[in-house]
């Protein structure tokens, strides 16, 4: 619990003298390396009462407390606070009058509760901490499960924004982005998008239609298309929420949203492009609670896993992790970097834009437009004392060189690179302008990774699979006479898709003496390929086949990526 408020809860279980200064610093420590929230960490340990804590937090805060959480709500007092707002801001009324009310809270930390709900409920607002897990079953006990639906809106909505298309004036924009139907429409849009963990929505308008798709699971699925003339009001709401100019559309913009979602702050990353029919929107959704940032979660071969930590470990060296757009490489740094947050160790970061904020780790968002870039923030690291450093992509020359200098002299460095396979990687450095001996005496591994959709679990079944596949497949039918495969029948718990949830393919080069000696000849990618074969590498078709004869993924997943 409290995921979002490691460093003030620290502090409150610090002041409340809940734990002495050694045990507290040993659960910081361990909460920085598991991703699990310090107040767990601490519940976890026996050490503390779950009670203790959050006594502690609604006296940091000011707050009531209340320990046993009512079975039920008043219809008089629930009436006080819109069901959808209840959702929204994950809170419940307890006690309501004249002037105040009392909201018991999933997260009590979130001034958005005060700040927003004081305004529009129009009374004084009185926080009552309570057992954050209990709050979603009472939510549901006091308002049903979600009622209103986006069909239920577009009903609503009609045609009433027809007319309003031929005048783009500011203030019309502004005013068709403000209309309550368009907030609730796009508000349950996001919702929906949180709910099956969408990496990314779409909104795209085109002549004679409005376009809405979620990325779920690296694929695009479309939602009932709204009426074309909600185009210009949607994207207008997303533009006034990420605080963008509402009345240029010629160019493309970036910005971003924060929002609370269910209970809890959700990061949106806001792109617009313009198009022959109006602008296409996209918003990356970056979600921390359904990232698990621990390598142990990210399904790697127990050798690379062993491997990566090795190298975050060691005094110095290059580690690149290389893949597509939206193949978890920046997770696997995350999840590399969190193994060696600690305390003693000093790690910054530069990233294009901070995607997740971890404690303990000082991350850089580079800004092109003031010449923030990779290669300027590095140069700046090197007079900042740090061990480990990562950088986001390594793009140009200069980015590279600085990079390498940072590892010969004693730095840990992590970054990306866009190659389609590991030692394409290589290639690519050399390509830049990048000395081989250069890349040779400082590189000491590189790991491609692919993500493919995971069976779902509930609706696994077992197949025989025909011979076409197998033969695409290019394995020896002899070999795999045992082996079991499986595909999803489709369920409601994956939506019907038969899949749920991502699992990653890797392989990995480790630089040997062979392999560096490959590279200071300059030698191609192929023949980098084959050593590293030779050596005991695992190509990503060959972990693929892992994949499949674990019964996490398909035949047809693994092909498409591999």
């Amino acid at each position: 619990m409290f995921e979002d408020h490691n460093d003030t809860v620290y502090e409150i279980i610090k002041s409340a003298e809940l734990l002495d200064l050694v045990q507290l610093e040993e659960l910081n420590e361990s909460h920085l390396h598991t991703g699990k929230s310090l107040a767990d960490a601490v519940i976890d340990s026996g050490v503390v009462e779950r009670s203790a804590v959050l006594t502690a937090v609604a006296d940091f805060l000011g707050y009531a407390y209340q320990e046993v959480m009512p079975t039920s709500i008043s219809e008089d007092v629930a009436a006080v606070v819109k069901a959808s707002t209840a959702r929204m801001y994950a809170v419940v009324p307890f006690s309501a009058d004249e002037t105040s009310i009392s909201l018991l809270a999933k997260d009590p930390f979130n001034p958005s509760i005060i700040d927003d709900l004081t305004f529009s409920l129009n009374k004084d607002i009185q926080i009552v901490v309570c057992d954050p897990e209990l709050m979603d079953t009472l939510i549901i006990a006091t308002y049903g499960e979600e009622d209103s639906s986006i069909d239920d809106i577009l009903g609503d909505l009609g045609d009433s924004f027809e007319e309003a298309q031929n005048d783009l004036s500011d203030s019309n924009l502004t005013d068709m982005a403000n209309q309550t139907p368009i907030i609730r429409f796009v508000n349950l849009v996001l919702q929906q998008a949180i709910k099956d963990q969408a990496s990314d929505v779409h909104f795209e308008p085109f002549e004679d239609q409005f376009r809405i798709r979620y990325r779920i699971d690296g694929a695009l699925y479309e939602m009932a298309p709204p009426p074309k003339s909600l185009a210009i009001p949607v994207i207008s709401r997303i533009k006034v929420l990420s605080n963008m100019n509402i009345s240029e559309s010629r160019i493309p913009q970036d910005g971003r949203i924060k929002m609370t979602i269910a209970g809890r702050p959700v990061d949106l990353r806001v792109s617009t492009l313009p198009t022959q029919f109006g602008e296409s929107v996209v918003l990356r959704v970056l979600d921390k609670s359904v990232v698990n940032l621990d390598l142990e979660a990210l399904s790697l071969p127990d050798d690379i896993l062993q491997t990566i930590r090795d190298l975050v470990n060691r005094p110095n060296g290059i580690f690149i992790v290389t893949g597509p757009t939206g193949s978890g490489k920046t997770t696997t740094l995350y999840s590399a970097l969190r193994e060696v947050n600690s305390v003693e160790t000093k790690i910054l970061t530069a990233e294009d834009p901070v995607e997740y904020e971890i404690d303990g780790i000082m991350q850089v968002a580079v800004n092109h437009q003031v010449g923030l870039d990779f290669s300027r923030a590095l140069r700046a690291f090197l007079r900042q004392d740090p061990d480990k450093i990562m950088i986001g992509e390594i793009r140009d020359l200069e980015t590279a060189q600085i990079a390498v200098q940072a590892s010969l002299t004693g730095h840990v460095v992590l970054s990306t690179l866009h190659t389609n396979d590991a030692s394409g990687a290589v290639t690519r450095l050399i390509d830049m302008g990048l000395e081989p001996f250069l890349i040779s005496a400082s590189l000491e591994a590189i790991l491609a990774q692919r993500l493919v959709r995971r069976i779902c679990k509930k609706c696994r079944t077992a197949y025989e699979p025909g011979h076409d596949l197998i033969e695409i497949l290019d394995v020896d039918p002899l070999e795999i006479a045992e082996k079991d495969f499986f595909y999803g029948e489709g369920c409601p718990e994956c939506s019907n898709t038969g899949y749920r949830g991502r699992v990653g393919l890797f392989e990995m080069i480790i630089a040997s003496d062979a392999i560096r000696e490959l590279i200071n000849n300059r030698a191609p990618t192929l023949a980098i390929k084959q050593k590293a074969l030779e050596q005991g590498m695992r190509s990503l078709r060959d972990d693929g086949l892992r994949a499949i004869f674990d019964g996490n993924s398909t035949i047809e997943e693994v092909l498409k990526y591999t």
